[in-house]
């Protein structure tokens, strides 16, 4: 039987359908969303709350003439159906198909590339006053999380956009709250009358009339102004944007298609910038993401009638430091934990439970938890800060200001490091050592393994000064080589292998490609050396000096990029040391952003699998 949603292509054949057809669209969306997130993989509950959110934007707005801007972009997937992609959902995610946040290389609808929160208000404050300057005339619409709002650059923009007076709406999905008794009838009222242009033009008469009075006019008027808001504190919910320069709208109820509309096409009439407040639920329309949001956020590939994942049957690097650093606590009534809105996806969830007191969510503020990890430790706490590795890099100054120049012991446990696969360009993890190793008192560790993992971590803590801790996603690859468990020596290496000719010094995950590299070559009778580094910086020198002489030929394997990464450490220490008469080759990330897809197909286009490794052996033989 023919769906609705077959007809449907770009956003002028939404705005031809009346409100009711609008409504067997918006379960259609769903239904297929639904259907191709179970089987590439995705965010499922974001995109699930705002359908008619994205289907009313479509109707009221000329896209792409005027422009949307999405924070984060996790929830644009009914976005990018409505806007002609809908044919390309099955490659969603992976290898050369379609992005799974907004890509401006993938269509004229998509504004602003996202990957990241709290970035959508100051990058639609851009494009207005660009607009205002060019004398063009259109719509500029961001649309942030309730979630995102907590970080300060929203916060920083919304203070900015509220003094500009330029012609912007935001968005506010609220989808942390259920839709209470301020969404109804009092609200609907509210909100009709405040953005009736009868009303404002009331306003300016009334104002404008009052100031010609002689004497007593400027008096009297500011005294109405007093009285009107105080009571608008008492009345109106949304105070704080309206102090701080917009028009208040809401709440709203998100799901409610009909209403949204009405509600956006009257903001569209009002002069300066607007804060639309839309209260939806994360997740609506599939009972199991209903239930639990946080669960099906971000999800690998699930059964649709029973909500049940592909179950690990391996320990993942985030479990292990969950399990480790809850062993460290109890041991250590100093040690505290903070995530940056993430106690799930770093692993700390369980800490929480364990140390509620020693637990701090933060919200979406990194930079915030840096300060207030070095806060922590100035007072004699031991803090770590889990992280994705491409969310630390937004707190860069703080890292130098607040924890390294104070030599303060924070402890970095950054996940996600190196490749991330399907997220793509904006969580790619291969940027942390080159800008962390630059920074003065830090100690960068990278475990070959997990058993390596929990060594490390409780080495940590044991500095009284910073570290950073990188680890991959995923469990350890045994399909890849299966290392053997050896202590941690503190600030030494680890020599794996004695070769003849040629020396691979490898660091982190890359150790496994470059062991089983090791053990295929030797099957041709090539022997071949191989360090696993485990300190980053300080780099143990000694070692790979000793080591190094003995070859005449390098190569430097990491899961970073090569501009400033590790391989660059070890041609400073060569340089440093006067060994200029080596081959060296660095094998690692190029200068580029690194697209998404699978894992295993990234390693081997950019030939840091085993295979590649090998390849680069060969050449020097």
């Amino acid at each position: 039987m023919a769906k609705l949603i077959d007809n449907i292509n770009f956003p002028e054949d939404v705005r031809k359908l009346d409100d009711d057809s609008l409504e067997v669209l918006a379960q259609e969306l769903r239904e297929f969303i639904i259907d191709k997130v179970s089987k590439t993989g995705g965010h499922l509950s974001s995109n699930l709350g705002v359908i008619e959110l994205t289907i009313a934007i479509h109707c009221v707005y000329n896209t792409p003439k005027d422009k949307i801007i999405w924070d984060v972009g996790h929830q644009a997937y009914a976005h990018k159906i409505l806007t002609g992609r809908k044919e390309g959902f099955d490659t969603l995610r992976k290898f050369g198909g379609l992005s799974g946040f907004p890509k401006r290389s993938e269509s004229p609808y998509d504004v602003f590339e996202t990957g990241h929160s709290s970035t959508s208000i100051s990058a639609a404050l851009g494009i207005g006053r660009a607009r205002d300057i060019k004398h063009e005339n259109y719509s500029v619409v961001a649309v942030i999380g309730d979630g995102a709002l907590t970080g300060g650059m929203a916060l920083e923009a919304l203070n900015d956009a509220g003094d500009s007076n330029t012609n912007i709406t935001v968005i506010l999905n609220d989808n942390q709250m259920s839709i209470s008794n301020n969404v109804g009838s009092l609200s609907t009222y509210l909100s009709k009358v405040r953005t009736d242009p009868a009303y404002f033009k009331l306003k300016e008469d009334v104002e404008n009339t009052l100031k010609k009075i002689p004497a007593i006019g400027n008096d009297m008027a500011k005294t109405i102004q007093k009285m009107k808001d105080s009571l608008k504190y008492f009345l109106v919910p949304g105070m704080l944007f309206e102090d701080l320069g917009f028009t208040y709208l809401g709440p709203i109820d998100g799901h409610d298609i009909p209403k949204l509309k009405l509600v956006l096409e009257r903001s569209k009439k009002i002069k300066g910038p607007v804060l639309i407040h839309v209260i939806t639920k994360k997740g609506k329309g599939y009972e199991f993401a209903e239930k639990s949001p946080d669960k099906f956020h971000g999800v690998g590939a699930f059964n649709v009638k029973t909500g049940e994942f592909t179950k690990s049957k391996c320990t993942t690097y985030s479990a292990a430091f969950s399990e480790e650093i809850i062993n460290i606590a109890k041991d250590n009534e100093k040690v505290v934990a903070i995530t940056a809105a993430m106690p799930e996806g770093t692993g700390l969830s369980d800490f929480s439970k364990s140390f509620p007191n020693r637990f701090f969510d933060v919200g979406i503020a990194e930079q915030h938890a840096v300060t207030f990890a070095a806060g922590l430790a100035v007072n004699g706490m031991k803090p770590v800060f889990a992280v994705y590795s491409t969310f630390l890099q937004r707190a860069y100054d703080q890292i130098i200001h607040d924890v390294c120049m104070q030599n303060l012991p924070v402890v970095f446990a950054i996940d996600r490091a190196g490749i991330v696969g399907e997220d793509g360009e904006t969580h790619q993890g291969v940027f942390d050592i080159s800008y962390l190793r630059h920074m003065p008192n830090i100690t960068i560790m990278a475990p070959k393994n997990i058993y390596e993992l929990k060594q490390m971590l409780r080495f940590a803590f044991k500095l009284d000064s910073p570290v950073a801790l990188r680890y991959p996603r995923g469990c350890d690859n045994k399909d890849i080589a299966v290392l053997k468990d050896t202590d941690l020596i503190p600030f030494k290496s680890e020599i794996i292998n004695e070769g003849d000719d040629i020396l691979i010094i490898a660091a982190g995950r890359m150790v496994a490609y470059a062991y089983r590299a090791v053990e295929e070559v030797q099957k041709s009778g090539i022997n071949v050396g191989l360090i696993n580094a485990r300190f980053i910086k300080p780099i143990d020198e000694d070692t790979i000096i000793k080591e190094v002489k003995k070859y005449s030929s390098i190569i430097v394997v990491e899961d970073n990029v090569i501009s400033g990464g590790f391989g660059s450490s070890i041609l400073e220490v060569l340089c440093k040391n006067n060994i200029l008469d080596k081959k060296v080759k660095l094998m690692g990330f190029p200068d580029d952003f690194i697209p998404h897809g699978d894992v295993n197909i990234l390693f081997e286009k950019y030939k840091l699998d085993t295979k590649g490794i090998i390849e680069n052996i060969m050449s020097f033989t």
